[in-house]
């Protein structure tokens, strides 16, 4: 046979050989990649699922934690959304895997996660609807009992990961299996393929055993070869072989890709898992922190050494606006070194630029002058810094800063950007805590002052039930006066204990007090007054002291409740005043026992200066006076660190009024006082002068009066200042201190002190304005009076009252049956409107009388207990003639009804 033909045979036998061992090896090669992305595809997704499961039921949890902490119904809402959001993308998670999974043991960890899953929501929605409701105590007993169901379903959920990542595991290595199977079978289809060809080829080795013998030697290299890199075939021919050395070598590259891919995506999932692990470690280190303090320490010592750094530094944000700082809150491997600062202002250095652009700072090669990381075998400058701001919201409210000998790799970058990330919400949780702590342990001693205040009130009821039981062996009436003041006792005691519940609506709850305590109170007084008045001349001396005992003690509880509704006056924009002669000398001792003893104990010098041309005594409120000068004294104590505080009183000239263009003081005042404030303290920046009034517009009115004061802010020192006929002025330098000044006139016209007393109770302030009223020998005779009022206990005291008088009394009990009785009794002479009734109140049922046309002349005098400012003004505008408060004074009760009966 020709070499021709020898050459043409032998070259188409290898051909064919080749091209089954490359079908083989393509078969196998596709196996493998759908087997691949079947991993990728299927298994990576199932483990990424369960991921998610396990992260929104954390963020459940951390949801509930929330819920029950804060007291915020704004809050409340977002968190209640953030529960449902996570609960939803929880279970569509679930629902996803459950369609996926194929195994038994995956289907009854889903199966069982699902119950659990369940059991929680109907857990977790009961806890939701308590705490809407106001129940916060029971919500978070469900929250604890339900401990174990958690506990289990996130147990459940490990284990349905662990299972995925088990299988995923498995199929790694399985895949791993079946590739050096496939290298072995193809190392032995080429054996093959070369031993099946080498008798065929053998007569045609002269030409071409030296192409043969590489090829051989680099196929034969590979089965003992590392499987991932292949050796290549050094052949540049362009015959047949080297088409075969070329896609042997395109093999080789292929296989060598291969497994290139398949290392980094077995270290992608490393980095990955090691990633989410980690982080769900540190999110769940935080589960009973308390304290910011904790929390930082806490965060500092276990991130440090998880990202490889030698010194870490957490900085926690105080302050607000321009005063805004960040302070050192703990630290990680501190050896006290004197480098760097405790604390930055806002674009201060790295850590105030971190702060202020909120974005992480990385440093690299850093110079030697740095800290010191030390240990036991030496100390050495770090090689990187790495700065990450801590935001909730787009607010920062925390730096750490981390040093390293090593550079941080970008999985420890990833690490500590998710784990800030989380960390701003527990952040701000803490510090919702924390003042929620603070306002329960002011609710505590409010609590506590109003339980004081309710045994007081206690001892004079029994004071007065004891004189009440000598009354009852008289006569009826004094039997009837005791069951009264029992009544009275229940009701005060139980405003006492709504009072200390509902302390955070102090405004709406005193006006309300204000109705409930001198509604009783009017008939107690009225019926007293009319047993001292002995008309029948059947009490003797000394029963005619207990009933004047009677009455004097509901005058000293109607003074006690006038007292706490300062501060509802105060809100209310109705505040009274007394003028009394004040001794200048008595201001400047009260002020220096007040707080000498505060400025000895923060080492302060305090002065007090009284100019020699000051008159003895002006005419001012002395205790509106003392609560101007404790605010501003107090301001002036706390903003002061070193220095002295001044208070001069002195002489200020009406100039002053067109050097401040301020026109609040009387044209007729005989000169102004000034008391000025001055201390060296923190100042006030220019920009907030003209705004540090309004500042405390807002303040709690409910806080305790320290040193005998009621705590109010700067806006309500200028609105007594101003109800006083004087102002408060202003001078600060931000950093020097700051002079706060009370400018008073030494004299008042009566006029202009009759003004400014409350129009609250104007049955006296009527007789300024009304004609005096006709002489007539019994002026009350024959007249028929319609009193309206849905407390039969002062129906009772009125009527009897009125009929001592020879006046013919109806009564009706609510608004629509006045109207009714009104109009069965035409010839009704004048009408006493209570305002505060069910059904139709007294404003409404005053309307609807004055659309009668035959009525609308018919005099009615409005009754209210709920004496506010604007009461008089409401009353006249619905239809009333007149206006007086509970508890009503006879002798004004009269001459109101004298007034209007002979108009």
């Amino acid at each position: 046979m020709k070499y021709k033909t020898r050459l043409y045979l032998g070259f188409g036998s290898v051909v064919l050989l080749m091209t089954v061992l490359l079908s083989v090896a393509m078969n196998i090669l596709n196996g493998m990649d759908r087997d691949m992305n079947e991993i990728v595809s299927n298994r990576y997704e199932k483990v990424k699922l369960a991921t998610v499961i396990r992260y929104e039921s954390n963020n459940m949890g951390t949801g509930l934690i929330n819920l029950l902490i804060e007291n915020n119904p704004d809050r409340m809402e977002q968190n209640i959304d953030f529960i449902q959001k996570s609960r939803h993308n929880a279970e569509a998670a679930l629902d996803t895997l459950a369609e996926s999974v194929t195994q038994d043991r995956a289907k009854q960890l889903i199966t069982d996660l699902k119950l659990l899953n369940n059991t929680h929501a109907q857990v977790e929605r009961q806890i939701v609807e308590l705490a809407k409701a106001g129940k916060r105590a029971e919500a978070l007993q469900k929250f604890t009992d339900s401990q174990q169901i958690r506990s289990d379903l996130y147990q459940t959920i490990e284990e349905l990961k662990s299972y995925q990542e088990k299988q995923m595991d498995t199929a790694l290595l399985q895949s791993n299996e079946s590739y050096h199977q496939a290298a072995n079978i193809f190392v032995a289809l080429v054996i093959a393929a070369l031993l099946i060809g080498a008798g065929i080829t053998i007569w045609v080795i002269q030409s071409i055993v030296g192409n043969l013998n590489k090829i051989t030697s680099v196929i034969a290299s590979t089965a003992d070869g590392p499987t991932d890199k292949f050796p290549r075939v050094e052949l540049v021919s362009g015959d047949e072989i080297g088409e075969i050395a070329a896609a042997f070598n395109n093999m080789a590259q292929k296989l060598e890709e291969h497994a290139e891919q398949e290392k980094q995506f077995n270290h992608t999932i490393q980095e990955q898992s090691w990633l989410k692990t980690k982080l769900a470690e540190i999110t769940t280190m935080y589960q009973g922190v308390q304290d910011l303090h904790t929390l930082a320490q806490l965060f500092i010592t276990r991130v440090t050494p998880l990202v490889a750094a030698g010194y870490g530094v957490f900085y926690i944000k105080q302050g607000e606006g321009d005063q805004r700082r960040l302070s050192k809150l703990a630290s990680y491997a501190d050896n006290g070194q004197q480098v760097g600062t405790d604390g930055f202002r806002y674009g201060e250095g790295l850590v105030g630029q971190c702060a202020s652009e909120n974005r992480m700072i990385l440093l690299r090669h850093v110079p030697e002058n740095y800290i010191q990381i030390s240990s036991g075998l030496g100390t050495a400058a770090p090689n990187a810094i790495l700065i990450l701001p801590v935001e909730f919201e787009n607010e920062v409210l925390a730096v750490v800063e981390f040093a390293s000998f090593e550079s941080f790799s970008p999985l420890h970058e990833a690490l500590l950007q998710q784990i800030v990330g989380n960390l701003g919400v527990t952040i701000k949780s803490i510090a919702y805590h924390m003042r929620v702590e603070k306002l329960l342990q002011k609710s505590q001693t409010l609590t506590e002052e109003l339980q004081s205040q309710s045994e007081e009130l206690q001892l004079q009821q029994e004071e007065l039930k004891s004189i009440n039981e000598k009354l009852e062996e008289q006569n009826q009436n004094s039997e009837l006066k005791t069951r009264e003041l029992e009544k009275v006792k229940v009701e005060l005691e139980e405003n006492a204990r709504q009072l200390a519940l509902s302390s955070q609506y102090k405004s709406e709850f005193l006006a309300n007090m204000s109705h409930e305590l001198r509604t009783p109170l009017n008939s107690l007084l009225i019926l007293a007054q009319m047993l001292f008045e002995n008309t029948e001349g059947n009490l003797t001396p000394k029963q005619l002291e207990y009933v004047n005992t009677i009455f004097s003690s509901g005058n000293d509880l109607l003074n006690l409740i006038n007292h706490v509704l300062d501060l509802s006056k105060v809100e209310a924009g109705k505040m009274d005043i007394n003028l009394e002669e004040v001794a200048l000398s008595d201001v400047a001792v009260f002020a220096e026992r007040h707080f000498l003893p505060i400025a000895g104990e923060k080492g302060i010098q305090y002065e007090i200066r009284l100019d020699p041309d000051l008159p003895e005594t002006f005419r001012t409120d002395v205790y509106r006076l003392q609560q101007i000068l404790i605010n501003l004294l107090s301001n002036a104590f706390k903003f002061t660190d070193r220095g002295q505080v001044l208070l001069h009183i002195h002489k200020a000239g009406n100039e002053i009024l067109a050097d401040r263009h301020i026109g609040h003081i009387s044209e007729n005042s005989e000169g102004i006082i000034a008391f000025s404030v001055a201390d060296t303290g923190i100042g006030i920046p220019k920009a907030k002068q003209s705004l540090i009034f309004e500042a405390f517009q807002q303040a709690d009115g409910t806080t305790s009066r320290k040193y005998g004061g009621t705590g109010l802010g700067l806006a309500i020192c200028r609105a007594t200042a101003e109800l006083l006929g004087g102002f408060v002025d202003l001078y600060s330098i931000e950093g020097k201190g700051s002079t706060f000044t009370l400018y008073l006139p030494i004299s008042i016209s009566g006029a202009e002190t009759e003004s400014r007393i409350s129009a609250a109770e104007a049955a006296a302030g009527l007789l300024e304005e009304l004609p005096p009223p006709a002489v007539h020998p019994d002026p009350f005779k024959g007249k028929k009076i319609l009193v309206v009022d849905d407390d039969m206990r002062n129906v009772f005291a009125l009527t009897t009252a009125l009929e001592r008088h020879h006046m013919q009394v109806v009564f009706a009990e609510n608004g629509r049956e006045g109207i009714e009785t009104l109009m069965n009794h035409p010839d009704i002479d004048l009408i006493l409107m209570d305002i505060m009734m069910p059904e139709l109140d007294g404003y409404e049922a005053m309307r609807a009388i004055r659309k009668i046309p035959e009525y609308r002349s018919l005099p009615i005098i409005a009754l209210t207990a709920k004496a506010m400012k604007t009461d008089r003004d409401k009353c006249i505008d619905a239809g009333a003639s007149d206006y007086i408060s509970k508890p009503i004074n006879l002798n004004q009760l009269f001459s109101l009804l004298q007034v209007w009966l002979y108009k």
